[in-house]
């Protein structure tokens, strides 16, 4: 919860910041930088409502066009949204990997591939598609 930013004392604040910082640090090149974080979070903070979700944080600075008033929150939201929370995700895109190119695939083109790796993985929004609809909208553009 960001608005908890507010009642954190600012040295544990810039602690987690700096350890952030040294994660997201490659040789001499940073993704952020720790105070200026602390910082634009501290200010963030205040904008935001109670119980918003990184996700929606995010959605109001992209709506708000807040992202180059706080550059390094902008940053270390979208790496926190996009790292996977486990390594299940990474693993679990192999396995249906394994099992979509078998022998009497593998001469399939690599967009195709990636295409049913993508329609397997996420088979829940897969079911969910009214393929009446799609066939009827693949027509009328290929017509």
């Amino acid at each position: 919860d960001i608005r908890k930013l507010l009642t954190i004392p600012e040295e544990d604040l810039h602690q987690q910041c700096k350890a952030l910082e040294t994660v997201l640090t490659h040789d001499d090149m940073r993704d952020i930088d720790a105070s200026d974080l602390g910082d634009e979070l501290k200010a963030l903070s205040r904008y935001i409502s109670t119980g918003s979700t990184p996700k929606a944080v995010l959605e109001y600075m992209c709506t708000n066009k807040m992202t180059t008033l706080f550059p390094n929150a902008f940053v270390a939201l979208r790496i926190l949204l996009t790292l996977p929370v486990t390594v299940a995700s990474g693993e679990r895109s192999f396995s249906k990997l394994k099992l979509i190119k078998t022998h009497l695939r593998s001469t399939m083109t690599h967009e195709r591939l990636v295409g049913l790796a993508t329609i397997s993985i996420e088979h829940e929004l897969a079911q969910t598609v009214d393929l009446q609809e799609a066939v009827q909208i693949f027509a009328t553009k290929k017509a």
